[in-house]
């Protein structure tokens, strides 16, 4: 039974408002609210070891060394809840694995919020980011794949719209509870992460599972269910008929997943696969947002020099400004396609983050300090716009469907693990050669981002997910596949144009480019599944 008995398009806004909302708002929530609360008089008083606001010199560096570990923790304990996904993921199915990560989350937070010692907080935030490292590297695969190929883009992009009001709330509750004395104007905002837990674990059992992962273990009967429920249409008409046969097709193709093969390319070109996806999120964590995301409070007092009132109100503003930009990309996604939001994105924040690292060598010029706040709004509209969500879309859209968690987890994983970096290293850098560091981000996004996503990323919008792997396999190196992805029709029988490139492969050679290009001539234009 689904919510409600709900279906069609119903059931998937369902799907977005009631599990994905929550989710993805947990996602902002938790990377920005304990930045914000790092110069509490009462967060000070129980861990004066991670104090870098009423400290100076070797004693402030030491302690900004550790604030970053500490803070970096969750971080961490993500990265390890991502990779863990690579066995755990395709046993237990998407939705078992989702209310395993909000289960998880809700033990950490409780841990966090209860503590009286820094080892009992280091040992929350791992906890915490465990539970979520599982969320993010499943939510994206089993929301992409129960969306249409003309509509997945921007309803995947949605949870970058999710995460940047998770990022406000953070910053606004934060703000709030500034005000209070005690130790419940930390604790509170540290328990509040369990409200959105229990939002997922109530409302995902309702919820269908991925008709693929339902393929994928032999259970065609309950995908056809699925499928049909989501397309508010019959199991057995020819439109399901053609989503069954296209997914069994790529599942014969990938053969069983061997966490080994992602190493190895082969026809499925799956290590070039792997590394697109892993690049990409490493792409968006070293784009300079998790700088501002953990400790934007600290940039605007320490950096700029703002009061502390005057930096949570601003850096509440950030997030509450990222939030209305975040659907620019939701609605553009679809029209531009991936690979121009991400190009013009790698522009726009390199070139914010060089004029910040230039305005705020200049604390005491207050036109200075405008100029530097004022291009962090800039960098928080082309972030959302091209690397928020979108990555996570993109690895999921490139991933073939046995190696599909696999490949997600890995890319995720290395999302926590680039976040953990520049989480534990931005306290040290900011201290250091302080405004020189922006300018590490601006190179970043404009000498590696941008030449890798023009010349290696292909463009998969309004294809589906099956239609995909078509463009790997008809590439004939990774040079080769932006090129291919361009001139490869859309809408194409799926099963035709891969069942020739499984025949030539099974042969030893690869079609001929005129081989390719008859058979996309020749294929019927499908009548293919809205799934």
């Amino acid at each position: 039974m689904t919510f409600l008995n709900l279906r069609g398009a119903k059931l998937q806004a369902a799907q977005i408002w009631a599990v994905i909302m929550p989710s993805y708002i947990l996602f902002g929530y938790n990377n920005s609210v304990a930045g914000g609360l790092l110069g509490l008089p009462s967060w000070i008083a129980t861990f004066p070891q991670i104090d870098t606001t009423t400290t100076t010199g070797s004693v402030k560096t030491h302690n900004s060394t550790l604030q970053g570990t500490v803070v970096a923790m969750y971080t961490l304990g993500c990265f390890f809840g991502s990779i863990d996904c690579l066995w755990l993921g395709d046993r237990l199915g998407r939705k078992k694995t989702i209310l395993l990560a909000a289960a998880t989350n809700v033990v950490g937070a409780l841990i966090q919020c209860t503590s009286f010692s820094l080892a009992q907080l280091i040992v929350g935030r791992l906890i915490s980011g465990f539970g979520f490292g599982h969320l993010t590297a499943t939510a994206p695969n089993w929301q992409a794949e129960c969306s249409g190929a003309a509509h997945r883009g921007a309803v995947v992009m949605l949870e970058g719209l999710f995460i940047s009001a998770g990022l406000a709330i953070g910053g606004w509750v934060n703000l709030g509870m500034s005000f209070h004395s005690g130790s419940v104007a930390w604790r509170f905002p540290l328990a509040l992460s369990i409200l959105w837990s229990v939002f997922i674990l109530v409302n995902t059992p309702f919820m269908p599972e991925s008709p693929r992962w339902l393929v994928q273990h032999n259970r065609e009967p309950e995908a056809r269910v699925v499928l049909a429920d989501l397309n508010d249409t019959d199991r057995d008409t020819t439109e399901i008929n053609n989503a069954i046969a296209e997914i069994q097709l790529s599942l014969e193709l990938a053969g069983q997943a061997k966490f080994r093969h992602l190493f190895t390319n082969g026809p499925l070109r799956l290590f070039q696969r792997t590394c697109l996806a892993c690049a990409a999120q490493c792409f968006q964590q070293m784009g300079g947002i998790n700088a501002l995301a953990f400790y934007q409070t600290t940039i605007f007092t320490e950096d700029l020099g703002l009061a502390k009132t005057t930096a949570r109100i601003v850096s509440a503003s950030v997030f509450t400004w990222q939030t209305i930009c975040s659907p620019i990309g939701v609605l553009t996604v679809d029209r531009f396609g991936r690979r121009k939001l991400m190009l013009v994105s790698a522009l726009g924040m390199g070139m914010c983050m060089a004029i910040v690292a230039g305005t705020s060598t200049q604390s005491n010029n207050t036109a200075a300090i405008g100029a530097a706040a004022a291009f962090i709004f800039l960098f928080s509209l082309f972030f959302p716009t091209g690397f928020l969500g979108l990555t996570f879309l993109y690895a999921a859209e490139i991933s073939p469907l046995s190696y599909r968690v696999p490949i997600t987890a890995m890319s995720t994983g290395t999302a926590w693990l680039f976040n953990f970096v520049v989480a534990e290293v931005t306290p040290v850098g900011l201290s250091t050669i302080s405004h020189r560091y922006y300018i590490i981000f601006a190179a970043i996004n404009w000498f590696l981002t941008f030449p890798a996503v023009y010349f290696f990323f292909p463009e998969t919008n309004n294809r589906h997910l099956e239609e995909v792997d078509a463009i790997f396999l008809n590439s004939k190196s990774i040079f080769d596949t932006v090129a291919t992805a361009a001139r490869m029709p859309r809408g194409q029988e799926v099963r035709h144009i891969m069942g020739k490139t499984e025949m030539a492969d099974t042969q030893g050679t690869r079609p001929s480019a005129a081989e390719v290009e008859l058979a996309e001539n020749e294929a019927i234009p499908a009548q293919a599944s809205q799934v």
